[in-house]
């Protein structure tokens, strides 16, 4: 199957948020990892209200992690970044001009697709760089042991098989209306114990 599909699938959900671009990957919190790579951010701010994997990169990049009160609605702008967290916002025409903004695809999400997520942006030199950063630092549709891959990578691409399955629920999804998640979705990250480990410490290790 080939990775046409995929693109076709980016363009319909540019076209639907109002994005110039779109980047697609294996799930939101994956596509905001690879923004926070490309702009090599220092420190991530976040709401307590969140789902956890996002937190958990802070960690996971050794970056510095702030926490704020907000009371968001549909998506997040993450502080320190111009990166938005928007895996639960399902809303036409609702691109923020100048930023990165994830979407999510998760089973519980409104266009659901088991797994998968999207970057949206209007920047064409950061779309290229993404791209190949979400394909193991090479270009889909050529093999990759004929390119002289000289970038970091990561497997984190769409498959064509979920972007087909998106292409077939996406004009349902349009249709109907989405479900309105609320604050009390997510409970408070502050709370938990993987946050309160110094900077640097793996609570798995030292369990082991």
């Amino acid at each position: 199957m080939s990775f046409e599909v995929v693109r076709e699938f980016e363009n319909k959900i540019a076209e639907f948020y109002g994005a110039p671009y779109a980047v697609s990957v294996d799930c939101c919190t994956h596509g905001i990892e690879l923004c926070l790579r490309l702009l090599q951010a220092s420190y991530m701010e976040v709401p307590k209200h969140t789902y956890i994997s996002v937190p958990l990169l802070s960690k996971k990049l050794g970056i510095d992690l702030k926490w704020k009160d907000e009371d968001w609605l549909d998506y997040y702008k993450i502080g320190g970044t111009n990166i938005i967290d928007a895996a639960v916002c399902w809303k036409k025409n609702s691109y923020v001009p100048g930023h990165f903004m994830c979407l999510s695809f998760q089973f519980q999400k409104h266009l659901s697709l088991g797994r998968g997520g999207m970057i949206l942006t209007d920047d064409k030199k950061s779309v290229d760089k993404l791209k190949k950063m979400s394909y193991d630092g090479r270009l889909p549709d050529i093999p990759w042991a004929t390119q002289n891959i000289e970038t970091m990578g990561y497997h984190y691409y769409m498959t064509p098989e979920t972007a087909t399955k998106g292409l077939k629920k996406l004009p349902q999804a349009i249709k109907t209306k989405p479900r309105q998640w609320v604050l009390s979705d997510w409970p408070d990250l502050t709370k938990m114990g993987i946050f309160n480990e110094p900077k640097g410490v793996d609570p798995y290790l030292q369990t082991r």
